[in-house]
């Protein structure tokens, strides 16, 4: 669930994946360990959030995984 109902807000993947799509909108394409790194330079979340986070802007189709394996803004 993206907002649950017994978790503080600051925890939902909602609220963690508009850091994750921030720094990616900054940078356009980047590999992942360096997303990761610059996300939680302003937002502290574990590896196991920020994979979920990329999951769900995956899956609203924000980003991409190109052919580099590297996260890429969608345009």
């Amino acid at each position: 669930m993206l907002i649950p109902d017994n978790i503080h807000p600051d925890q939902t993947i909602y609220f963690n994946g508009a850091f994750v799509l921030k720094v990616i909108q900054e940078h356009r394409v980047m590999d992942i360990l360096d997303l990761y790194i610059q996300t939680t330079t302003t937002q502290k979340m574990s590896m196991p959030v920020f994979v979920l986070c990329l999951d769900w802007l995956f899956l609203l189709n924000l980003v991409i995984l190109n052919n580099h394996d590297k996260v890429e803004l969608c345009s």
